[in-house]
């Protein structure tokens, strides 16, 4: 049997997430204020006690969900992991949990990239939708055919879910056309942005630059990156893959497949929420979830 760790992303978030890790675990609690003194803020008062509008700003959001995963995977007792993989912000948490980064070198990366999207974000107006009941090619193909706008296929969460990304425009003609090719459902999301699309280059820019200049150590097990799509040992190779996943589709349904084709048969999901176990039965029917 082979153990798949998993690690969720962005919109998994709720308020109260970690107040009972912190309260019921010293080692937990010592995580949590170690990650306030390296941010400058309290964030764990925002995440045990703050407004759904604080949590949802991405400077909070994306490392409020890695903390409360990295911390959830290290107090718990398993067994060590045979592959991990993470949706989107979610490959970081993988990345402590397969050793190719430490805690405080990857809450430092979480919080440049949720700035830098912010950043990229407020200089284009953009957004995403997600696109129910229709095959994967089909939404990929009217993506394509909005030639003088920016909409891409951004997420493959899982078959017949995909999300898009691009411009305001992009989004609502591409919404349309779906809907009139026999999408169930076409719903624009409450996002800050165009996450995985062209419009995070600046955000992918920046940082790679910070990537770049921070130390990846060997790996005790592949991540799964949602770049490529296949399980990942060398350094230099996941490095490049984390850069160019600001920009690149989120490949999960193609992660999920890839872990199952190696070995996988057994999926454990580490943070707050449950959503990335949903979508692993609906790949991959036959997988055990924790």
């Amino acid at each position: 049997m082979k153990h798949a760790f998993v690690f969720p992303g962005q919109g998994a978030q709720f308020v109260g997430m970690g107040k009972e890790l912190y309260e019921g675990q010293y080692k937990a609690k010592e995580i949590f204020e170690n990650a306030n003194d390296i941010l400058g803020f309290r964030i764990s008062d925002i995440m045990f006690g703050g407004s759904e509008e604080e949590l949802k700003q991405t400077r909070v959001t994306q490392p409020a969900v890695f903390i409360h995963s990295v911390i959830s995977y290290l107090v718990k007792q398993h067994p060590v992991p045979n592959m991990v993989a993470g949706h989107s912000l979610g490959e970081f948490s993988a990345l402590v949990a397969n050793r190719s980064l430490n805690f405080e070198d990857a809450l430092q990366l979480v919080s440049l990239r949720a700035q830098a999207m912010q950043k990229a974000c407020e200089l284009t107006p953009s957004t995403m939708a997600a696109i129910l009941g229709l095959d994967d090619e089909k939404v990929e193909e009217i993506c394509r055919s909005i030639t003088d706008d920016i909409v891409v296929a951004a997420n493959y969460n899982c078959p017949g879910q995909l999300v898009i990304s691009g411009s305001l425009t992009g989004i609502q003609r591409a919404c349309e056309a779906l809907k009139a090719a026999g999408a169930k459902r076409a719903l624009v999301l409450q996002v800050g942005g165009a996450f995985h699309s062209p419009l995070m280059k600046p955000a992918e820019e920046e940082l790679a630059k910070a990537i770049e200049a921070t130390t990846f150590h060997e790996p005790i097990c592949p991540v799964y990156q949602n770049a490529v799509a296949i399980g990942v040992r060398n350094s230099n190779e996941i490095k490049k893959n984390l850069i160019i996943q600001l920009t690149a589709p989120v490949k999960w349904s193609q992660c999920v497949r890839a872990m199952v084709a190696d070995g996988a048969t057994q999926f454990s999901e580490y943070g707050p929420g449950n959503v990335l176990q949903g979508l692993i039965k609906k790949i991959e029917p036959t997988a055990v979830i924790v």
